[in-house]
């Protein structure tokens, strides 16, 4: 299969994953948050975001793996490829190790003196804590699994199964109303089986399929390869670390000065930011493995290419969805929730706008890992973020309104985002003119399109269940749009060839 349609074939998995998981997702939230309560659902946002203070670990060692894998396969150099997945494993399976102990020893200090927990409900958080911890413990070992994956182009299979994932969350949603004991418990415990069932159907079948994948033997422990890896690790390591630390160190904020309720509100955003940002990350995944054998295979130009290519139609799928999710947002909460939290509509909207500013140039942080020079890139456009949890502590001590609070995030991630032109034309020698012709030009007409249909569409119609309407015409103009104002004659033919190909099959 040629690379073009390998990308179409994995975007579009990707793609229906998405639009399955987030519907899945939000009829999930709604079920938990009404049989566990506000306040429960509010303890298990905070203890899961206290824990995912370490989840960074298991974003930065998939990258790490997966950057190196795809770099080495542009080489077409097989013993490297087992020599790193093997070493990637010890140092997944170790840090595991570490993690669990290290989020164990701190489980007393956290739950009783940290969080602000009402005491009948602390030895509960407890329990959510251990659960979440052991969960999360499981998701790092994974890890270099769904690497592998995502290096291979194999995305159709882990589509399927965070598909099947998103039905059994559905699934043990509605069981949660029929348990007797404690819901809060029961649904973590819920959450750790189905990361059980991710490990066993991901290692199975890489072990079946892919001769690289095997449990690493003792004589093949590489310190030369565990530097390498460890090197790239340590700064992919401290972006995810800045960015975990921005969206939990919120929740802790939010805890601290407004307790478990607005918690909760913050809970419904980060849910919603997370069922979109699949959106995103299926054109991320897709290309991403091509945009790294590029770089190995020594065609920069190429590299680049692709770079601006995932900018532009990442922002673009995510415009279909945000942009009337935004405008909508207070009905669809209406809809979704059976008790909606304050301030729920103005913090699932600025999360969202916030998602949307950093698509617009979010390639850029793809040729960077290419490049493999990530220090300095990443010591400016990341530790920049955590000035969010500076603005938004400065905001709650002047009794600031608290839907303004993520205003804040919003500019911060804008400002951002554009940082990466000037970084990357330093680094990769990218033309700041030319990214501004092949990307924001073509978004700015179906951004506008999408954006005026909704508001139309807000303003003027008064119906039962309008988000539907909504959603459907913004989409429809946002794709008209696209077409024939964001696409060249090179894509749209390779779109038509593509489509035509397998409507004759």
């Amino acid at each position: 299969m040629k690379s073009h349609q390998r990308i179409i074939l994995n975007t579009s998995a990707q793609y229906i994953r998405t639009i399955i998981n987030v519907c899945l997702s939000l009829y999930s939230t709604r079920l938990v948050l009404s049989a566990l309560g506000q306040s429960d659902f509010g303890i298990f946002s905070v203890i899961g975001g206290v824990v995912a203070l370490l989840s960074f670990l298991t974003n930065a060692l998939v990258t790490t793996t997966q950057r190196y894998l795809s770099f080495h396969y542009g080489q077409k150099d097989k013993d490297k490829i087992k020599k790193i997945f093997a070493n990637s494993l010890f140092i997944h399976l170790f840090l595991g190790a570490v993690l669990l102990t290290a989020l164990l020893l701190l489980a007393y200090p956290v739950v009783y003196h940290l969080l602000n927990i009402d005491i009948v409900r602390q030895q509960t958080a407890m329990y959510v804590y251990i659960l979440s911890a052991v969960m999360l413990t499981m998701t790092l070992i994974i890890s270099p699994f769904r690497a592998l994956y995502i290096a291979r182009e194999n995305i159709v299979y882990i589509s399927v199964v965070d598909v099947i994932d998103g039905i059994l969350k559905l699934v043990f949603a509605i069981l949660l109303f029929h348990v007797t004991a404690d819901k809060l418990v029961c649904y973590s415990g819920m959450l750790l089986s189905i990361q059980f069932f991710n490990f066993f159907v991901l290692s199975l079948y890489a072990g079946l399929k892919f001769t690289e994948c095997h449990f690493p033997r003792l004589q093949e422990f590489d310190m030369s390869y565990i530097k390498d890896l460890s090197s790239f690790l340590g700064w992919t390591v401290y972006a995810s670390f800045c960015i975990i630390t921005r969206n939990q160190g919120l929740a802790v904020l939010l805890n601290i000065f407004h307790g478990t309720v607005v918690n909760a509100a913050y809970g419904i955003s980060m849910q919603v930011s997370g069922a979109i940002t699949f959106v995103s990350s299926s054109i991320v995944n897709a290309i991403n493995p091509q945009i790294m054998k590029a770089e190995g295979s020594g065609d920069r130009e190429r590299m680049i290419y692709l770079a601006e290519q995932e900018s532009k139609y990442s922002f673009l799928l995510l415009s279909l969805v945000a942009i009337p999710l935004i405008a909508e947002m207070n009905n669809i909460l209406s809809v979704w929730l059976v008790s909606v939290p304050q301030y729920a509509t103005a913090f699932c909207r600025l999360t969202l706008l916030a998602i949307l500013c950093d698509q617009l140039t979010v390639g850029l942080t793809s040729a960077n890992q290419a490049i493999g020079q990530i220090k300095r890139y990443t010591l400016i456009f990341y530790s920049f973020k955590l000035l969010t949890i500076i603005a938004v502590w400065i905001c709650a001590i002047r009794n600031i309104s608290i839907s303004l609070y993520l205003w804040a995030y919003v500019v911060i991630e804008l400002i951002d985002a554009l940082l990466r032109l000037p970084l990357l034309k330093w680094q990769a020698h990218i033309s700041i003119r030319h990214f501004c012709r092949q990307v924001f030009l073509p978004i700015a007409l179906p951004t506008i399109a999408i954006a005026l249909v909704s508001w139309i569409c807000v303003t003027y119609i008064t119906i039962p269940y309008r988000f539907l309407l909504t959603l459907t015409l913004s989409t429809l103009c946002g794709c008209w749009t696209i077409w024939f104002t964001a696409l060249s004659t090179k894509e749209k033919k390779l779109l038509t060839d593509n489509l035509w190909k397998r409507t004759t099959k």
